[in-house]
């Protein structure tokens, strides 16, 4: 078995489940994918904006505005609170005043209860001292006029009814901005995926080759759904964060100046504990992600190969790795989960301290008369919200790294060199199937030639076997004949014309491929035949079936020719899948087929068949066949025999066996080993 470290991290694709074998939400202080270059990348993500200007307008004014009339809620809500206590604020005012006009006797029996306010405005109102007694009067009415005010609800209701109106114009403001932004988003998205899928329909086989289904798909599919969801979300959060902030500040300072320094000193200490926590929380997510990585492998190690495990009982030993890993998995990840679920606490903490700071505070300014209680209200639900704009421009901070990270991706797809333009040629000779390889030489990489001053001439309706060991050269010699690679010095031509000067289409409309990978789409089996020709008719896909022996089996299926294969093809065999394969070329009726081991996955029976049909089918086209199996060239035309990308001997089965040389050792070696 492989040693603990063989794996290492593998990415996680996103929303792919939960908890430790999942992707799972990013959590405070997971690491984000950085960008390569964000200012570069960013600039160009930008570009695609530009292009829907008047919507970015209409978004960013709905998005100011919808903060704008929500921003204003609390301080008119802080009305109705000050209105509420209007009668009650000014019967204590009336009765602070009252004890101060009265004379300090009287006072001091009032405040230890000897006298009610009552008789203290009697006595005081019977003093000798005229100036006395007048203050008092002017008191003692303040208070009765205060003990008659009642709360004005009609004035209050008017309030809330100012309140919900700003609030349903936030909403509609905030509709029309996410409705505008996903339209815009959607767009920018939908043109992008038409680049990505016009760019890979120009790309050289050279850039499939170079990289696994996995990668590209992800690139086309993930990274452009990411860039949807955070041009969606990311940008009008952006927005509104910022002009929330901005209002708050704003909305504060027309509050209390006094109480709004208060509150922002305490930010500092939020950026304090948020970068601490998130600097030592880091650490230890990457360690989590590496272990993900090497449980994963395991699993899909033991998974993948548990037959073997249980056949030399290593159950046991399989066991105490994984719990060797797992527990790693579980040191890392409680720390990691731990520090960043601290971060909030801590935050709500500091907020809280601030908020103690604020109600302290604004009470000594209400007792003073410098604001009023519904002020006090309103600062509170500010201070309240002014840290929630701060954790969203720093969790979009972190979002926008991986964004443009994705498009990096993307646009490294989009700045790959495509093929070389098709000259469109006036004059294309008629097919005939003539093929001719002069002083041609190609290698996948520079410096190592896999085909070496290759010199070939095919006559129409010849049937060409190519033979020899893995690497020789066989499979690229059909890849330059297609064109899916060009040649790096001499020329190919076809039918008398150079394939360089000839339209792609138009060249490989003369081929037919019959590969030793099968590939058929989800659909019909009649639709996976008749796409080797358009328009074919249901007789013709038949008579196709029948040639390549499919027919049969074909009938025995439930629904026959109208069989649904599914994604992968899996409801039929190998070999079934082949002869479909075979039936679709035979449909096409090209001038020249490609046969590459086409027979490989059938059984000896079908494959008898599918000879004798292949030699009726040979007669009148050109044919490349390129062979594993000696025993089913032993009828071509001529024999090319291929190694380190030349041919080292050519002729027929007869002729390379007398000659007794590699083709000879070749062909005896497969049946002494099958004796053997």
């Amino acid at each position: 078995m492989s040693n603990d470290n063989k794996y290492t991290a593998r990415p996680i694709r996103p929303g792919r489940g939960r908890g430790p074998m999942g992707g799972g939400p990013m959590g405070h202080g997971m690491p984000a994918e950085k960008a390569k270059d964000f200012k570069a990348g960013f600039s160009r993500l930008m570009t695609y904006l530009t292009k829907h200007k008047a919507a970015l307008i209409v978004v960013i004014v709905m998005a100011v505005c919808s903060t704008v009339f929500s921003i204003f809620g609390p301080k008119v809500l802080g009305n109705a609170t000050t209105e509420l206590f209007k009668p009650l604020s000014a019967k204590g005012q009336a009765y602070s005043h009252l004890q101060d006009a009265l004379p300090e006797d009287i006072r001091a029996g009032m405040e230890a209860g000897t006298l009610t306010p009552e008789q203290a405005v009697m006595a005081a109102v019977n003093s000798p001292d005229k100036e006395t007694a007048a203050n008092v009067m002017k008191a003692a009415e303040e208070l009765k006029q205060a003990s008659e005010m009642r709360i004005d609800f009609g004035k209050v209701g008017g309030i809330i009814l100012t309140v919900l109106a700003l609030y349903l114009l936030s909403s509609l403001f905030s509709f029309v901005l996410q409705y505008v932004m996903a339209k815009t988003s959607q767009a920018i998205v939908y043109d992008m995926r038409r680049e990505v899928d016009v760019k890979l329909g120009k790309l050289p086989l050279r850039f499939f080759d170079g990289r696994t289904h996995g990668e590209i798909l992800s690139r086309v599919t993930n990274d452009i759904d990411t860039i949807s969801t955070s041009l969606q979300q990311g940008l009008t959060q952006v927005i509104s964060a910022v002009t929330t902030l901005l209002g708050i500040v704003v909305m504060m300072l027309t509050i209390s100046w006094i109480i709004t320094l208060v509150s922002l000193v305490i930010l500092p200490a939020s950026f304090i504990v948020t970068k601490t926590v998130i600097k030592k929380s880091q650490v230890y997510f990457k360690k989590q992600q590496a272990e993900i990585g090497h449980i994963n492998g395991h699993v899909e190690e033991m998974y993948g190969a548990h037959t073997v495990v249980k056949a030399f009982g290593k159950e046991e030993e399989s066991e105490e790795k994984f719990a060797r890993i797992n527990e790693r998995l579980y040191g890392v990840g409680w720390k990691a989960q731990f520090l960043s679920g601290i971060m909030m606490p801590l935050i709500n903490f500091l907020s809280n301290i601030s908020y103690v700071l604020v109600c302290v505070i604004g009470g000594v300014l209400v007792i003073n008369g410098r604001i009023s209680i519904g002020d006090v209200q309103a600062f509170i639900q500010y201070s309240r919200q002014f840290t929630q704009p701060i954790t969203q421009v720093a969790q979009i901070a972190n979002v926008m790294q991986s964004t443009v990270a994705a498009a990096e991706r993307v646009f490294e797809v989009l700045d790959e060199p495509e093929m070389t333009p098709d000259k469109h040629a006036v004059h294309v000779p008629e097919a005939r199937g003539a093929v001719e390889f002069e002083h041609v030489s190609f290698g996948y990489e520079p410096g190592k030639p896999v085909i070496k001053d290759m010199n070939l001439k095919v006559n129409p309706g010849d049937v060409v076997a190519i033979v020899g060991p893995t690497g020789a050269g066989k499979t690229t010699l059909v890849n330059l004949l297609m064109r899916f690679y060009e040649v790096d010095e001499g020329r190919i031509c076809v039918d008398g014309m150079d394939i360089s000067e000839m339209p792609r289409e138009t060249l490989r409309r003369r081929f037919g491929m019959v590969l030793q990978d099968t590939w058929l789409f989800g659909g019909t089996i009649r639709d996976n035949i008749a796409y080797g020709r358009e328009g074919a008719t249901e007789e013709e896909i038949v008579k196709a079936a029948r040639m390549a022996h499919a027919d049969h089996f074909i009938r025995t299926l439930p629904d026959g020719y109208d069989t649904v294969l599914n994604e992968e093809a899996s409801n039929i065999s190998s070999g079934q899948k082949q002869l479909l394969t075979i039936a679709r070329a035979l449909l096409a009726d090209p001038p020249v087929l490609i046969l590459d081991e086409a027979t490989s996955n059938v059984d000896t029976r079908t494959e008898a068949y599918i000879q004798n049909a292949m030699i009726a089918l040979m007669k009148g086209r050109t044919n490349f066949v390129i062979a594993h199996r000696l025993s089913t060239i032993r009828n071509a035309s001529t024999i090319l025999v291929m190694n380190e990308g030349r041919i080292i001997e050519q002729g027929t089965h007869k002729q390379l066996m007398d000659k007794n040389g590699f083709y000879a050792d070749l062909y005896n070696s497969q049946f002494t080993g099958a004796i053997a």
